[in-house]
């Protein structure tokens, strides 16, 4: 092939596919010669960061990724982990970011469907949702609109398909307001004897386009995923992709049930860059090239031209390797479920990806060249911490106004306790997402333990394929749990403890409900990695997540990285949004009848911190570093301060806590679990005590003459802190072992006080009756909530 001119491309053409200068200059020594149109659409959308992370594959190869439980790794469409018992889970998070910023519906909606297109490519059942989702202040018009658009996109796919959404995290800061995170997690139950891979093998076996037509929607995706978003970027609605539940859920039927034949080779969904990326991620991992004929692709519009079909990212469509001689008992079941499926190419010996249209060869590039040797960047990492970062270390609690047991003045306004603690759980970060999961069906399926609000994870059971076909019907007993975390405000003040923490805090809620943590996925969320603070933020992050996952032994089985989060302000300067390293966790429960929730259970239930508890420190003793104020929510919304140290993560200290937690479930000592994180012990005790409708009576037993930092007391955040209650008849098993454990009391596990009536006040005593705290119940569930709900209504 040859073009037909020298130079056919201007250099605006050229970065309109996201293709640097000195790639195109790569491209062109690759082929030997000028790409043509489709060619360098096809360069651009492979090229591109959310495709083949030319700027984070370096950092990613830090990450462990095997383990005893680890069957597939990163790689492939979905990590797989092996849950014993013949049970393997396959898991995945995904983001769709900058679609849902142009068209929140479509686009957190189509995120829905392609995390759970990655699980049931893999031959499994997709048995569960979570979502991660970051927007700016609720006090915006426009925010409000993006972040009601999401809600209901996601609620729209997950309801339709019939997957449960059983948790997830919301989080609003000012950071986001240009540029929302939409990041979609998935799990699924092997229902296929082997794991479907994606790598094409074979040479003259058939490939088959399976699923919806194709149109024009969605075009280059992928290079839109990887740009700053700007005032222009409306105009790239045709980006975002349209989605059909409904189709999706036949496509998911018969996927499953081509698998079973044992007929498919290799299958791969067509999401970012479409036929583009399947055909060569498919050829490349196979070390096989595909040969693909665009005239036998089904389409719902006219007039398409390679360029078209190849970018196109119209959603439900995947291309499968077959069997060859086998190929009209797959077309046959695709049919029966009313789907396309015709065959489209063949697999050949030659290493490339050759592209027919209208009986001549439309693109021919090496696969290698668009889906595994691609641009690699290895940039300079900053000797220091930036200034900003530096800058706000230099905040200490000195500079906070000193207070009393009763409150603090702030701007010469004197504030108690109560009136902080109100206004922490109607901050809507903290505050219950009942808006927000009350729009999701998260019981279908019938098989969800522990419901949204009701524990610091997801609980769902395991039932093997062919449950409903013993006619003994087994009581299974295995389940999963999942979670999704990330303090953005840590990270963004210390990528690397940040990270860690956010690591370790996904753990700790995985425990909370008995359950032990197994494995990670990532979606890491960043600004520009060509800048020297965005990288900066990306290394020492992915240098956290590393180490921690590594402390926990949770391996990486994959994930999605997502940069360029960035909006340009009116000065055209790049604002970017909080380093967002979104962590999915999944951990095994080996009998469901283990678990407990966050709220009390029983009045008189005898109440425990495990972890630190600080309540003795003398004002002059130095502060321990594992608990603070600084990066809280505290510090951010009483006194409107971003600045400090996040607290860091003690590793020996968090599995000791975490694994004495987990066996005070599985004995059955322990009743309720909830971790101290965002507000600190006074808003953990709030949400045990709203959840439950009962009242608590906390004891901190501390000699309330000093002067003090009560608010650090309250509200600081950190220390591998777990509340759980016990009853009465459990105290001296409980007792016995937290001292063979974390030692005598007063270290790392505190007898706080004892779980009161549904009329009784949340009240916390600083000792000798000198009330910090003092709550209805009733008024607190008011503030948290509808503290969603009265901004949405505003």
């Amino acid at each position: 092939m040859s073009t037909s001119a020298p130079y056919p491309f201007t250099p605006e053409e050229i970065a309109n596919e996201g293709i640097k200068p000195g790639e195109y200059e790569e491209i062109v020594q690759r082929l030997g010669r000028h790409p043509n149109k489709a060619e360098l659409g096809m360069f651009g959308v492979m090229w591109s960061e959310h495709c083949c992370y030319k700027n984070s594959r370096p950092l990613l190869k830090q990450f462990p990724t095997t383990g005893d439980r680890i069957l597939v790794g990163p790689g492939e469409n979905a990590g797989v982990v092996d849950f014993g018992d013949g049970l393997q889970l396959a898991f995945k998070i995904e983001s769709h970011n900058h679609p849902s910023a142009v068209e929140p519906f479509q686009g957190a909606a189509t995120g829905v469907g392609g995390i759970l297109r990655d699980i049931f490519t893999m031959g499994a059942r997709p048995i569960a949702v979570l979502n991660s989702l970051r927007f700016g202040s609720l006090d915006d018009a426009r925010t409000r609109t993006l972040f009601s658009g999401v809600v209901s996109g996601i609620a729209h796919y997950g309801n339709c398909f019939g997957v449960p959404t059983v948790g997830g995290e919301v989080y609003f800061d000012p950071a986001y307001a240009g540029n929302p995170l939409v990041n979609a997690m998935a799990i699924g139950l092997m229902e296929t004897s082997e794991i479907v891979k994606s790598g094409a093998s074979g040479f003259g076996n058939p490939v088959l386009y399976v699923g919806s037509t194709t149109g024009r929607d969605g075009m280059g995706g992928a290079s839109f995923a990887s740009a700053e978003l700007s005032e222009e970027s409306i105009e790239d609605r045709p980006a975002v992709q349209v989605g059909d539940p409904f189709l999706e859920k036949s496509l998911v039927e018969a996927c499953l049930e081509a698998f079973k034949t044992g007929a498919v080779v290799a299958a791969q969904d067509m999401g970012a860059a479409g036929i583009t990326c399947s055909t060569s991620e498919m050829a490349a991992k196979g070390g096989v090239g595909i040969e693909l004929d665009l005239d036998k692709i089904p389409v719902r519009e006219t007039g398409m031209v390679p360029y078209e079909y190849l970018l196109s990212e119209s959603q439900e469509r995947m291309l499968f390797v077959g069997e060859k001689g086998r190929e009209q008992e797959l077309i046959d079941i695709f049919h029966r479920w009313g789907l396309q499926a015709v065959v489209a190419g063949t697999v050949i010996e030659e290493p490339i990806v050759r592209i027919l249209f209208k009986g001549e060869i439309a693109a021919e590039i090496p696969a290698t060249a668009l889906a595994d040797n691609t641009p690699i960047y290895h940039r300079e990492l900053l000797a220091q911490a930036p200034e900003y970062a530096r800058k706000a270390w230099e905040w200490t609690e000195d500079l906070l106004p000193p207070c009393t047991v009763s409150g603090i003045h702030i701007n010469n306004t004197f504030t108690t306790w109560n009136e902080i603690l109100l206004t922490l759980l109607d901050t809507p970060s903290i505050a219950s997402k009942r808006w927000v999961y009350g729009q999701y069906d998260h019981q279908v399926q019938n098989n969800t333990v522990i419901l949204p609000g009701g524990g610091d994870a997801a609980i769902v059971r395991l039932r093997p394929v062919n449950y409903y076909e013993n006619k003994a019907k087994i009581d299974y007993k295995r389940g999963v749990a999942a979670t999704v975390d990330c303090n953005s405000r840590y990270v963004y003040l210390n990528p690397y403890e940040g990270a860690k923490a956010v690591v370790a805090e996904a753990a700790r809620n995985l425990s909370c409900v008995g359950a032990e943590p197994i494995a990670v996925t990532d979606n890491l969320n960043f600004g520009s990695p060509e800048h020297p603070v965005g990288y900066w933020q990306l290394a020492e992050a992915c240098r956290g997540i590393s180490e921690a996952c590594g402390e926990f032994s949770t391996p990486v089985t994959g994930g999605n990285v997502s940069l360029y989060n960035e909006t340009l302000d009116s000065e055209g300067k790049p604002q970017a949004i909080y380093p967002t390293p979104v962590i999915g966790m999944v951990g095994l429960v080996n009998d469901i009848s283990q678990t407990c929730g966050l709220a009390w259970q029983t009045e008189g239930d005898i109440i425990y911190l495990l972890g630190l508890g600080q309540f003795q420190a003398e004002e002059t003793e130095i502060q321990d570093s594992r608990i603070s104020l600084g990066a809280s929510e505290y510090l951010a919304q009483i006194h409107s301060i971003i600045a400090g140290k996040p607290p860091e993560v003690d590793y020996d200290l968090e599995r000791k806590v975490q694994a004495v937690c987990r066996e005070g479930i599985r004995q059955s000592w322990v009743n309720s679990a909830h971790d101290s994180a965002e507000g600190g012990l006074a808003v953990a005790l709030a949400e045990c005590c709203i959840n439950s409708e009962k009242g608590a009576t906390i004891d901190l037993g501390i000699d309330s003459l000093l002067q003090r930092r009560w608010d650090r007391i309250l509200f600081a955040e950190g220390g591998a802190r777990i509340l759980v209650s016990v009853s009465p008849q459990n105290q001296a098993n409980w007792e016995s072992y937290l001292q063979q454990q974390l030692g005598e009391t007063g270290e790392f596990w505190h007898n706080l006080g004892k779980v009161e009536g549904s009329s009784a006040p949340l009240k916390i005593l600083a000792g000798d009756e000198l009330t910090l705290v003092e709550m209805g119940v009733v008024e607190m569930k008011d503030c948290y909530f509808n503290a969603i709900k009265r901004r949405m209504h505003s």
